[in-house]
């Protein structure tokens, strides 16, 4: 049978095709808006806008060292074989393509319902009103009372980011998974640094009193007899020398004082029997030497196999996210992204 189509059903059905676009398997209606495309997903107008103009501080300061832009910045300016404002949009997209994958995934696992902009719009909207209305009730609000957009999707994207490596880790054959075997290979690797925390240190302190009107010569002179006794308790003849033993479990560097992070810092370069050079006080000068070190490894490892394995799943998620970001179907109109200029960034 032979179907004639009348010239205005001809029009329509040209219309649909030409509305239909099909991007790595997915067919969607292309939006007014729309400038591109991840795997199907859209990227409208107002989205670039938004990942631009938050960019734009990072990159205008990037392209102003790497270029040598003096004076008043312009997004016209030369950059190269490009324009400041192309390498905005540039930067712009490629972040768009690993957020949108991120949410993409985030909704394969029932993160969240929509990848779409208009959406995140709407959710900031719903969680500012929450906010203002459990305030208004007095009840604690954690955090901000009102999100801005820029705010909102930075705590958007990392509430999801955490909760894809929950996800994503558990399990056995998880692609995230990390076994028992390599936090303990990723410890054998850095043996040094994991065990700082759970390492006891046996030293002597030599702490000399600079006397008043000390020649430029003084600090000099106490160097080379300290360096020829070889040993701090070999060192005799020196007025106002105090010598004394300490010994001190170390916790690592974070959440030390001041003290306690400076004699770190010197003990933990120091291997046995070795003398540190002079650390100058304001009327004193102190050497230190290392008598012993032990390490308890078992507990280093007890310690920090949970860092660890956070580390090494935050490493996977990074390669995880990139190797999706690399086989997604990406579409740019670049008409619709050329027709962006210098001051719809700045609005």
């Amino acid at each position: 049978m032979v179907v004639l189509l009348t010239g205005v059903c001809l029009i329509l059905a040209v219309l649909t095709v030409t509305a239909v676009t099909t991007l790595g398997g997915h067919q969607h209606n292309k939006a007014a808006d729309e400038v591109a495309s991840l795997d199907g997903h859209p990227v409208t107008r107002d989205e670039l806008l938004f990942h631009m103009r938050r960019l734009a501080p990072t990159v205008q300061n990037e392209l102003r060292s790497r270029y040598h832009l003096q004076g008043t910045f312009s997004w016209n300016a030369k950059t190269g074989d490009r324009t400041a404002l192309q390498q905005l949009e540039t930067r712009a997209l490629d972040e768009i393509w690993q957020d949108k994958t991120t949410l993409v995934l985030a909704e394969e696992q029932g993160l969240v319902d929509s990848v779409d902009y208009a959406d995140f719009l709407a959710e900031r909207t719903e969680e500012n009103t929450a906010r203002a209305q459990a305030i208004a009730a007095g009840q604690t609000v954690y955090g901000l009372s009102e999100f801005s957009p820029e705010e909102y999707y930075t705590h958007r994207l990392t509430e999801l980011t955490t909760s894809l490596k929950d996800k994503l880790s558990a399990g056995t054959g998880a692609p995230l998974r990390v076994t028992d075997a390599e936090v303990r290979k990723a410890f054998d690797a850095d043996r040094g640094d994991w065990s700082a925390g759970a390492t006891t240190y046996t030293y002597s302190q030599l702490v000399v009193r600079t006397p008043d009107g000390a020649s430029a010569h003084y600090a000099t002179d106490l160097q080379q007899r300290v360096k020829a006794a070889g040993h701090l308790a070999a060192v005799t003849g020196v007025p106002d020398a105090r010598l004394t033993t300490g010994t001190y479990g170390g916790s690592g560097s974070t959440g030390l004082n001041a003290h306690d992070q400076d004699l770190m810092a010197v003990l933990g370069k120091l291997s046995t029997d070795q003398v540190s050079a002079p650390v100058k006080g304001t009327d004193q000068i102190t050497y230190y030497e290392l008598d012993d070190k032990k390490v308890d490894e078992d507990k280093a490892f007890a310690d920090y196999s949970q860092r660890i394995r956070q580390s090494l799943v935050e490493k996977k998620f990074t390669e995880y996210l990139q190797r999706r970001v690399d086989k997604a179907d990406t579409h740019v109109d670049t008409g619709a992204v050329d027709a962006i200029n210098a001051k719809d960034v700045q609005q």
